[in-house]
């Protein structure tokens, strides 16, 4: 195929919280939650937090596993250490206030 035939399989990366989206499940899901006006960011952020360390755990998992390629049950093993990481940091944290 000529260069000139492909079409491009990149997307185009949207640089904005998607804020009214996130409003909405709030919404939807709890309805009596008030959230302060950038709480919807604070939320996306953490998300995106967890997406990254999700990502990077899995990889390190593959590579322990001298797998090239990232599978399921490398995510899945990666989502329950920063799983229970999170929560014994949450523990921590309520114990010292």
């Amino acid at each position: 195929m000529a260069p000139s035939t492909t079409v491009s399989q990149r997307k185009k990366i949207k640089r904005k919280a998607p804020r009214g989206f996130l409003k909405r499940v709030f919404k939807r899901q709890k309805p009596h939650l008030r959230l302060e006006t950038s709480g919807d960011l604070l939320v996306h952020l953490n998300c995106l937090l967890f997406v990254q360390r999700l990502a990077e755990e899995s990889r390190m998992n593959a590579f322990e596993n001298k797998c090239g390629v990232i599978k399921k049950e490398h995510v899945q093993a990666a989502a329950k250490v920063i799983l229970k990481k999170s929560r014994e940091g949450a523990l921590v944290g309520h114990k010292l206030k």
